[in-house]
């Protein structure tokens, strides 16, 4: 699979997924919220680790920057 998110753009989505969690589990986020919060946390986290983003693909999205491309060319 191809590799379309930055560095940047993966804290942003691990930082998100952990406030989310962290006000579902102090009870600040309940019912349906909480649900569909917790599995858009759950999908921030699974894309920050495989560092793919699918929405991105149709529409020719990357925010890996050009040093950050060359060094996965390079592996």
């Amino acid at each position: 699979m191809v590799k379309n998110m930055g560095k940047e753009d993966k804290v942003i989505r691990i930082v998100l997924a952990l406030v989310i969690g962290l006000l579902i589990l102090t009870g600040q986020l309940v019912g349906w919220g909480a649900v569909i919060l917790g599995i858009l946390a759950v999908v921030f986290i699974g894309t920050s680790v495989v560092g793919t983003c699918p929405i991105y693909i149709p529409f020719n999205i990357s925010t890996l920057k050009k040093s950050e491309k060359s060094e996965k060319s390079e592996k």
